[in-house]
């Protein structure tokens, strides 16, 4: 219902970097006012986002480098990211069982092979690379049957990577958006209501990146082919 609301009011469009330019001020001016509760608060919505599959946690985790720097955003990011899907994990498999499969639909058929052959290193790989949406490989091994403990190891070893690169990638976005950024505050001054921040978010995951997101995914995907392979030999 929670979720229906914010996607309903459209409260998940203000996830965007023009939203953290438009208030960085009162941002910064908070955390410097309240270091322990501010990186309390922001972890705080990062588990709501996660947990209420709203899309936007890729610009959390981004956010949280530019306002914390990288070794707290990235820690922030990582803490939020897990137990949120943690809670989203456990929904997957109560009364809301139907409903977040019927949102899932024909994709998960895609991951029940990988499951069934190593639940944790398959679930490590899909952490570690960005490939597939990040509330379906939440979903997905809730309603495929993997246990909560290697759910919860896979998930907390898997997000680390990606939260402190995104987040140091967020720690230097003042001078990434240093050229358009004057354009962009004097067009919200001016009051115009459809003032934009020419940034593609894609751009955070550039291709040396991505490499080596996949590299240790496919680390991660060893223990699989070892174990398939030796099942081979056996037959």
């Amino acid at each position: 219902m929670l979720a229906a609301l914010i996607f309903g009011m459209g409260w998940h469009r203000a996830l965007t970097l023009e939203t953290l330019l438009r208030h960085r001020a009162t941002l910064q001016a908070f955390i410097e006012a309240h270091a322990l509760l501010a990186p309390a608060l922001f972890i705080a919505i990062y588990i709501a986002v996660v947990a209420l599959s709203i899309p936007g946690a890729t610009v959390l985790t981004i956010t949280s480098g530019f306002l914390f720097d990288t070794l707290i955003g990235g820690f922030c990011a990582a803490t939020g990211a897990t137990l949120g899907s943690i809670i989203l994990f456990v929904a997957a498999r109560s009364a809301f069982a139907e409903v977040l499969a019927r949102k899932a639909g024909h994709l998960l058929g895609r991951f029940a092979e990988g499951f069934r052959e190593d639940a944790f290193n398959y679930l490590l790989f899909l952490r570690l690379v960005p490939i597939f949406p990040f509330w379906l490989v939440n979903l997905a091994p809730a309603l495929l049957g993997v246990s909560l403990s290697s759910f919860v190891a896979a998930t907390a070893i898997g997000v680390i990577p990606g939260a402190f690169a995104f987040a140091f990638f967020g720690s230097g976005l003042d001078s990434v958006l240093a050229v358009q950024q004057d354009a962009f505050m004097a067009c919200v001054k001016a009051g115009d209501a459809g003032c934009k921040l020419d940034f593609d978010i894609k751009a955070a995951l550039t291709p040396k990146l991505f490499v080596a997101f996949l590299v240790l995914g496919l680390m991660a995907l060893v223990p699989v082919l070892v174990k398939r392979l030796r099942a081979r030999q056996a037959g």
